[in-house]
């Protein structure tokens, strides 16, 4: 083997390396992994505050070394889940690449495409899907709040994305943090359907905003109420019927009486 297929050899294997270690850190439970994911999960929040607080620093000469920074991460993190997945179509058919190569853009080109910058929020769903908050939850017996923990999250997430586009779309253009505090009321009216009427959004698009987030936010609203007052249940198919869910301390399952072995999830 000359020196060049040695080399050859030397930069797949490092590369194949490279690609173990970031499906380790996308799937892992050990304590490196979850290290790796706790600090992705702080990037992340970081990012969404980033567009919070975009009012107040837009105007400042921080704010693009800030905003090409983050793209910089954002397109590093891309490439490191295209080199892990199995395949390239397979990393396409993910939501959330689709998701990220927009916020990209947005980062890219924050003049022209600032009317998609609030679809970073989507960032905190990641989160809640995430190995690193169940693993959290188990460990501290928290099991039974996941259901209303990712409902929480869910409902923050919309409440995130219908703040953001409201605040780009209609009320951009005022100063510091007043249009997006306008959005954020706005939002939060329209949600609960409190209906000050204080203020509205003009045209058709503004009604048609108003409908829709009215229509989501009360059904996000109603699920993250059942979530906190129903009881907990485990997801444990049944080998018999496979029915899904079941009460923790469940012998048999109540729709077909199989006997049933549910673990312990707080081991």
């Amino acid at each position: 083997m000359d020196t060049t297929d040695r080399r050859r050899a030397s930069a797949s294997s490092n590369l194949q390396s490279l690609k173990v270690a970031i499906q380790h850190i996308e799937h892992g439970r050990d304590q490196w992994a979850l290290r790796w994911q706790a600090l992705l999960a702080f990037i992340d929040v970081t990012i969404l505050a980033f567009f919070i607080l975009g009012p107040y620093l837009r105007a400042g000469p921080s704010y693009l070394i800030i905003d090409y920074t983050v793209a910089v991460w954002i397109g590093g993190e891309l490439l490191a889940r295209a080199l892990a997945a199995p395949s390239i179509r397979t990393f396409l058919k993910k939501p959330m690449t689709w998701i990220d190569i927009v916020i990209l853009a947005t980062l890219l080109f924050p003049d022209l495409l600032f009317n998609f910058a609030f679809l970073r929020a989507m960032r905190i769903w990641a989160i809640g899907k995430s190995q690193l908050l169940c693993e959290i939850l188990r460990r501290y017996g928290w099991v039974h709040l996941q259901d209303v923990i990712r409902a929480c999250l869910n409902f923050l997430v919309f409440l995130f994305m219908v703040t953001g586009f409201v605040y780009t779309t209609f009320f951009y253009g005022r100063e510091g943090g007043e249009g997006f505090v306008d959005a954020l009321y706005f939002t939060v009216a329209t949600i609960t359907t409190t209906g000050f009427g204080d203020i509205t959004l003009p045209g058709t698009l503004g009604k048609l905003t108003s409908v829709v987030t009215m229509i989501v936010g009360i059904s996000l609203f109603v699920r993250l109420a059942q979530a906190v007052v129903r009881p907990y249940k485990v997801n444990f198919p049944c080998p018999q019927c496979g029915l899904q869910r079941h009460e923790a301390d469940a012998v048999h399952c109540k729709a077909c009486g199989h006997l049933l072995n549910i673990p312990d999830e707080g081991n």
